[in-house]
């Protein structure tokens, strides 16, 4: 459903009946420029323009496209509610195949996985997320459940899915290719690295996306990751500045989940990340552990690394990953839908959204 949303934490909708206006500071990848989005009641934007609006405007504030989650595990979101004491090791919770997670994703009923991820989506699509990208587990029954618990949904995802066990099988791999967008594989530690070198030339010469997550716990031959050639990276936590400054010379960009780092008691490499000049992505990542609401993330990195402006904190959830993920960046212009949220311009609080939601 197509329709405008003034969200304060409070499920208050209204929808558009006329033209109507927003004002303040539109955001390009090029920054912010002063000006106005006027947009019908087919929510269509039909004026872009500079200074004010020139009618009374229904927000006022930072115009940004709608985000974009860069990474996330919502097949687990059913663990949240089981209110188990959840270990605090990466090994122990979500390293394949016997972490606690894979362990109950294999024992818990399809209807229960489902509904778990139906909440997850519908709370991400409710917060302004437009596009997400997941790490599937559980091989091609996992990207049919996560296809069948978006139907209906006004939110799209890049699905990148991984074979069942943590071994090369082409006949696998080429099915979940043809059914995905790609390949978002666990740690390389978890492999033995021939087995990975065949996935990642098998998605390469398929031109879909590969990705995994790196050096997350422990440190991992950068030799080894950057020759895998992954489209980006999760996490790199435990990498050093002269690992980092071979990622940028490739220009990978790096997803960063801090909220979920903080549970195991780890720290994102942000800092480094941005003193090496490589292009940050924010991520939600497994949602037993924290919510799939991406602006959550942003004011966690804005409340714990202040270095980082506006814009460029902005810039990890929309036209960064936007670029990486090979989605369209032209989306406040004339004649296009208009998926924007105004934001408070110190708080980065959504003031308005006019954007596709979930009906949930």
């Amino acid at each position: 459903m197509f329709g405008v949303m003034v969200r304060e934490y409070k499920h208050i909708f209204y929808y558009v009946s006329a033209m109507k206006y927003v004002d303040g500071e539109i955001f390009s990848p090029d920054g912010f420029t002063k000006g106005y989005l006027g947009f019908d009641k087919n929510n269509i934007i039909v004026e872009v323009g500079k200074g004010k609006a020139p009618e009374k405007p229904v927000a006022t504030g930072l115009i940004v496209p709608t985000f974009v989650n860069a990474h996330t595990h919502i097949g687990d979101s059913f663990i949240k509610k089981k209110k188990i004491d959840l270990p605090k090791t990466v090994e122990e919770l979500v390293a394949p195949p016997n972490g606690l997670k894979h362990q109950l994703l294999r024992e818990t009923a399809e209807d229960e996985i489902l509904e778990g991820m139906e909440e997850s989506i519908h709370l991400m699509a409710e917060g302004g997320t437009s596009h997400f990208c997941d790490f599937r587990e559980n091989g091609f029954r996992g990207i049919q459940q996560l296809k069948h618990a978006l139907k209906g949904k006004n939110i799209f995802p890049v699905i990148l899915s991984r074979p069942n066990l943590l071994e090369y099988d082409a006949e696998e791999i080429n099915l979940l290719l043809e059914n995905s967008d790609g390949i978002g594989l666990s740690s390389i530690s978890d492999w033995d690295y021939s087995n990975v070198q065949k996935v990642a030339d098998n998605v390469h010469q398929k031109d879909k996306i590969f990705a995994f997550h790196g050096s997350e716990v422990v440190r991992e031959n950068i030799d080894q990751i950057l020759d895998l050639q992954p489209d980006f990276l999760v996490h790199m936590t435990k990498a050093t500045e002269s690992d980092l400054a071979r990622v940028k010379e490739q220009n990978i960009p790096v997803v960063v989940c801090p909220r979920s780092n903080a549970f195991y008691g780890l720290t994102p490499n942000v800092r480094l990340l941005k003193k090496v000049g490589i292009d940050i992505m924010l991520g939600t990542d497994n949602a037993m552990l924290t919510s799939p609401d991406i602006l959550s993330e942003l004011w966690y990195v804005k409340n714990h690394f202040r270095e980082f402006s506006h814009e460029e904190l902005l810039s990890m959830i929309t036209y960064t990953p936007r670029k990486a993920l090979n989605l369209d960046c032209g989306i406040l212009g004339p004649n296009l839908p208009a998926h924007f949220i105004v934001l408070g311009k110190k708080s980065l609080k959504p003031l308005y959204t006019a954007a596709c939601h979930s009906d949930g």
